[in-house]
């Protein structure tokens, strides 16, 4: 099965969005046959290699939740995915994950070695704030724009991404509670997807209250991303979830079936989607993206 065969699983309404990123990420991505061309064809192949293109979602579908829609998403929109990318770049790398498989595909690291993977995904995150800020800040006001960035930022950094990869690489062979693995996946997976929800929200000008909402909802979706992650890690086949099955026991990580078993795992996953659904709830039908959505991060195969 090739992985992006589970965009199947998706609506119309997001199979149209998708191929909006995915033709707005072709566009502000360098063309291959640029100068550097090898540093360009090693950021397209990381970028370009298929993908749930679930952040991009994120962005569309709270943004049209609060009944927005213009062409100032596909900056947020494509951002987060850079930033994605970048960072599945970096932790496919032997210093850290040390994977020779990403959606079905070697990793960049072995098409293009270790020292242009760690350029690309830098060009990558480089790329991810200079779209945002040009695009944002040309098409929405200059205190929106900045908060965007922030966000991003925040995602990032200490508190985000990197942080969250820092406490992944420590808790090798470590013994975590549910606690300290949830916050660990909360930075390491669950930051961006809330900043992507965050952004979408700020682009249609939500008010806090809603703000608070959408937060909650990310939150939760964003946990129950990894949870079902770590299932597939166990139940999953290679050739299905595009990457290696049983990689993170083989690894002695700490995951949610390690510390508390399948069957609580499922458990944990079905009370985090009806915290997301739960959220949103107020909102009614104009949360159909964002409802599919959190239902897609649960249940999907890869």
């Amino acid at each position: 099965m090739n992985p992006n065969s589970d965009h199947a699983e998706l609506g119309p309404a997001l199979q149209s969005l998708i191929q909006r990123a995915e033709q707005a990420l072709d566009r502000h991505l360098p063309p291959a046959d640029h100068s550097p061309a090898e540093l360009h064809r090693a950021m397209r192949y990381a970028v370009l290699g298929g993908g749930k293109r679930l952040r991009p979602l994120l962005v569309y579908a709270a943004a049209h939740a609060l009944g927005h829609d213009s062409t100032a998403l596909d900056a947020p929109a494509c951002a987060v995915e850079l930033i994605h990318a970048y960072s599945l770049v970096h932790d496919d790398l032997p210093a850290m994950d040390d994977d020779a498989l990403r959606r079905g595909r070697p990793t960049c690291h072995i098409v293009f070695g270790e020292a242009m993977a760690i350029l690309a995904g830098d060009a990558l995150q480089a790329l991810a704030f200079e779209l945002l800020a040009d695009d944002t800040l040309r098409q929405t006001d200059a205190t929106t724009g900045i908060a965007m960035l922030q966000v991003l930022g925040r995602a990032c950094g200490a508190e985000g991404m990197a942080g969250g990869q820092a406490l992944d690489l420590a808790a090798v062979g470590q013994r975590l509670s549910l606690t300290e693995l949830e916050h660990m996946h909360a930075c390491k997976t669950g930051a961006l997807i809330r900043a992507s929800v965050q952004l979408g929200a700020l682009a249609a000008g939500a008010d806090t209250n809603t703000q608070k909402a959408l937060d909650h909802y990310a939150h939760a979706v964003g946990l129950a991303f990894q949870v079902r992650d770590d299932i597939l890690d166990v139940e999953g086949e290679s050739a299905v979830i595009g990457k290696t099955a049983g990689k993170d026991a083989a690894a002695d990580k700490p995951t949610f079936p390690s510390i508390i078993g399948l069957d609580a795992s499922r458990a944990r996953l079905r009370e985090l989607t009806d915290h997301a659904l739960a959220a949103i709830a107020p909102l009614g039908n104009h949360a159909g993206g964002l409802r599919e959505l959190a239902l897609y991060a649960a249940h999907r195969h890869y």
